[in-house]
């Protein structure tokens, strides 16, 4: 017969925290809220459209699905958490639907879509009495939204391969433009179109690049490529696609 295992934050706090009464309700909703609430301020701060109120909401309804099939599977013996396995089913739809796709081809609300869904998970734990669990998992997705991303920047900025948004002002500049990229020890993967941008009076493209030249690999980051192709008479606009 397995020993069942006692979470260490609930053995630290007593067995009214591990059982199902109005105290151990209380106290997973107000954790669940308080964790989410730090969470949804960190997107909010970064002006993500999920912010404050999507983050606490996500994970107070996982929060108290999860509690609901503990309490069921108490009193029916109903082993399968049905209701929390929904819960999160939807919360994996609605970050989904939070991924939008700009007219410059770049995705934007992964990270936070991804980041909703996992607060959502982050609930379950919560919900089920998992202090140290949600704790843990919390600071982990805390550290992961808020200090990753400039050591991403920092990755990114160094890659040898890059993608711009190009716009120039007539595509009759293209070959020319092609012609200075190679002279600087660029190579263009591809170059892609963007319809997005028809009768806009500007040819635009989306440009995948290679940094070929042992120099520029050594020296020069894509914001000082990009900044020396700015210059460029025919080109209208650059800049570096995120991903």
């Amino acid at each position: 017969m397995n020993t069942p295992v006692i979470d260490p934050i609930a053995a630290f706090l007593g067995q009214w925290s591990i059982n199902i009464n109005i105290w151990s309700i209380l106290f997973r909703i107000l954790l669940s809220v308080g964790l989410a609430a730090i969470i949804g301020c960190e997107r909010s701060s970064k002006r993500h459209s999920a912010g404050l109120r999507t983050f606490i909401l996500v994970s107070l309804a996982s929060t108290i699905a999860m509690m609901l099939d503990v309490f069921i599977g108490i009193s029916e013996t109903v082993e399968f958490p049905l209701i929390s396995a929904a819960t999160i089913i939807a919360s994996a739809i609605i970050s989904v639907n939070s991924v939008l796709f700009s007219s410059r081809n770049q995705i934007k609300g992964l990270t936070t879509s991804v980041g909703l869904w996992a607060c959502g998970i982050i609930g379950l734990t919560a919900g089920a009495g998992y202090y140290t669990v949600t704790v843990i998992s919390f600071f982990a997705l805390l550290c992961s939204l808020s200090f990753f991303p400039a050591f991403e920047v920092y990755l990114k900025n160094r890659s040898n391969h890059f993608e711009v948004h190009l716009e120039l002002i007539s595509s009759t500049y293209l070959q020319n433009f092609v012609t200075t990229i190679r002279r600087l020890g660029l190579t263009i993967d591809d170059i892609e179109s963007n319809p997005a941008y028809v009768n806009s009076g500007l040819s635009v493209y989306s440009v995948a690049i290679t940094i070929s030249s042992a120099e520029l690999k050594k020296y020069k980051t894509h914001k000082e490529i990009i900044a020396a192709l700015q210059t460029l008479d025919y080109v209208y606009h650059i800049e570096e696609m995120q991903r």
